[in-house]
């Protein structure tokens, strides 16, 4: 198998993060929704709807930014990657000569 590239490892990384925290935010609201299904008056009904309104909408804003931080970081490790490809190695000094000795002939 061929290396993969990290900024695509970290792309998909991200991604599976990113499936869970949205299942987890998910199974959150629907327990707020449930709650509100069997609340006995109106103002503790509307109470866990608006509660699983804001866990859905704070959820969602934590995986963009999630998302946002891991393409950042690919994309940084890429372009950092593409400059040292594209950098000229340093020339390295010739070794220096030694001075040759004379014999007595």
């Amino acid at each position: 198998m061929a290396e993969a590239d990290l900024d695509v490892v970290i792309r998909q990384l991200a991604k599976q993060q990113n499936k869970g925290l949205m299942a987890a935010v998910k199974r959150r609201r629907n327990r707020y929704i449930g709650l509100a299904a069997k609340a006995k008056n109106k103002e503790t009904k509307e109470r866990y709807k608006q509660i699983a309104k804001d866990t859905m909408l704070q959820g969602a804003a934590a995986a963009k930014r999630l998302q946002i931080s891991a393409d950042n970081a690919a994309d940084s490790y890429a372009r950092s990657m593409r400059n040292a490809a594209e950098a000229q190695p340093a020339k390295q000094p010739l070794p220096a000569k030694k001075p040759v000795k004379k014999t007595k002939t």
